[in-house]
């Protein structure tokens, strides 16, 4: 196992063993690599930096098989897959790391909702990483006199707004010429932007950040501004109505908001019935739009409350990668 698949032994560590030792004899770049996909009778798919490669065993690409989908399944579960009911309801689960992982199968239901996945056939595992220092060149258009903008991330799937989101709280929490140390309160209901493990993040958010770890983030904020009086809330993929509630009631009480949202742009995001009011009562001082590039971490353009583009020409491709 080469120097750059030893970094991201997390990852491998949930792969059936057949599939590991495919994946290790590769010469794969790591560091670039977003997902990898299993389906049972199907080549295994890694996407590195928006491009697909299929490892191959002795000339050919190696099938999937049931067993080994069980073997990753039991894995990633700890062998108890029934522990994860409540994450499975959404299609998908956080594992150590920060790795999401999105499964589909057989969908069990209950009195019309769904109550758990069965029989999975289908996994994508989308790979964390952490960069640091990627919101350096964003940072300063969302801040004045050393203060932060209420500020809204838009970005489509896998365009890198976590990763983004992560490193503006690192930078926030700790302080720099753009930006004084504040408190920031994190709602982490996926363990995506923290990493937890055992209480402990695993990704770097700062020495004034305080951490709510799978808590639902309409009560996590709730909570945080109650117990620990943060100036900043940093919440990722909001859209429930409560959710807007929450930071409705979070701007009232003086906190100042970092969210994500799922778009490809402000007129789209625009139209989204639970944003509107927000949007229309111009509460968010910056729009930060990410767009589906070459690169992770594209920036489309950042737009004031007015949607008057302030930023775009000048941000270096790749930055965020």
């Amino acid at each position: 196992m080469n120097r750059a698949i030893g970094k991201n032994s997390q990852v491998l560590q949930i792969l059936a063993r057949e599939i590991q030792e495919l994946i290790s004899q590769e010469e794969i770049d790591m560091e670039g690599l977003q997902e990898i996909r299993l389906r049972v009778g199907s080549p295994v798919i890694l996407n590195i930096r928006g491009k697909e490669r299929i490892p191959k065993r002795n000339g050919k690409p190696h099938l999937v098989t049931k067993t080994e989908m069980r073997e990753t399944v039991d894995y990633i579960s700890s062998y108890s897959l029934y522990a994860f009911e409540e994450e499975l309801r959404q299609g998908f689960l956080t594992v150590e790391g920060g790795h999401r992982v999105g499964m589909a199968g057989k969908v069990i239901m209950d009195q019309g909702t769904i109550k758990n996945i069965q029989y999975i056939s289908s996994v994508n595992i989308r790979v964390a990483h952490e960069v640091k220092d990627c919101a350096g060149k964003v940072l300063p258009y969302l801040t004045y006199n050393q203060q932060l903008y209420h500020t809204l991330i838009i970005s489509p799937p896998g365009c890198g707004k976590t990763t983004l989101l992560r490193d503006l709280i690192r930078q926030i929490s700790d302080g720099n010429r753009w930006i004084q140390g504040e408190s920031v309160g994190v709602v982490d209901e996926r363990s995506e932007l923290g990493a937890c493990h055992l209480g402990i993040a695993q990704n770097e958010l700062g020495i004034r950040t305080d951490i709510l770890d799978g808590c639902p983030k309409a009560e996590g904020m709730l909570m945080l501004i109650r117990s620990m009086a943060p100036k900043i809330l940093a919440v990722d993929e909001i859209g429930a109505p409560e959710d807007i509630h929450a930071m409705e009631y979070a701007m009232h009480c003086g906190c100042r908001m970092l969210a994500t949202v799922h778009g490809t742009s402000m007129a789209e995001v625009q139209k989204k019935p639970v944003l509107q009011q927000l949007i229309q009562k111009k509460r968010f001082g910056r729009y930060v739009v990410l767009k589906n590039g070459i690169h992770i971490g594209e920036v489309e353009g950042i737009y004031d409350e007015r949607g008057t583009l302030l930023y775009r020409e000048q941000y270096e491709k790749g930055a965020c990668v």
